[in-house]
């Protein structure tokens, strides 16, 4: 098995999963129907088209409920993959994806907007690789529509990654690029 397969499996069960930062990705897991794709890429408009090549697959098989689409080669600065991920919006948008796909997007040095670089909270979008995560939209509503208080995910992922605190995080993380 390729080695980024390897290590994105093992951060969605030992992170994702095991800590419920989304509580729909257990279900995904188990019953197998998230495609990993390693993408070569290492420019914005290369890593565009193998986003949107990603979108077509997806809409093509309806057993494929989401994809992680890894960059282990490119965009290694958290400020070049954010202008990846607006271009990626722009881009669902003029392929008429918007509706269809959502992006969710994990980087190893993910920081949110107004937030320290050493807040644990970061950590609840930090992946081994950066990674594009397309959601199923109608899936994601359905999923939303069934869970109490899904306003609450966000809050309660914040307060365990304060709990837990930064180097648990962060040798997490870490495990993952050489799973046991």
């Amino acid at each position: 098995m390729n080695a980024q397969v390897n290590a994105m499996q093992h951060w969605v069960s030992a992170v994702i999963v095991k800590y419920n930062f989304c509580p729909f990705a257990r279900k995904e897991v188990e019953e197998n129907r998230i495609h990993y794709c390693v993408s070569e890429s290492t420019t914005h408009d290369d890593a565009v088209m193998d986003m949107l090549e990603q979108c077509a697959q997806l809409t093509s098989d309806p057993d494929r409920e989401t994809t992680l689409l890894m960059f282990p080669d490119g965009f290694a600065l958290f400020d070049d993959f954010v202008d990846l991920i607006d271009l990626a919006n722009t881009m669902l948008r003029i392929q008429n994806y918007e509706g269809v796909f959502q992006i969710a997007t994990f980087h190893p040095d993910y920081v949110f907007a107004d937030s320290d670089d050493n807040d644990p909270a970061n950590y609840t979008n930090r992946a081994p690789f950066p990674t594009l995560h397309l959601i199923r939209e109608a899936s994601m509503s359905q999923a939303l529509s069934t869970y109490d208080d899904p306003e609450s995910i966000p809050e309660n992922n914040i307060k365990l990654a304060h709990r837990k605190g930064k180097a648990f995080w962060q040798q997490l993380l870490t495990s993952c690029h050489n799973p046991q």
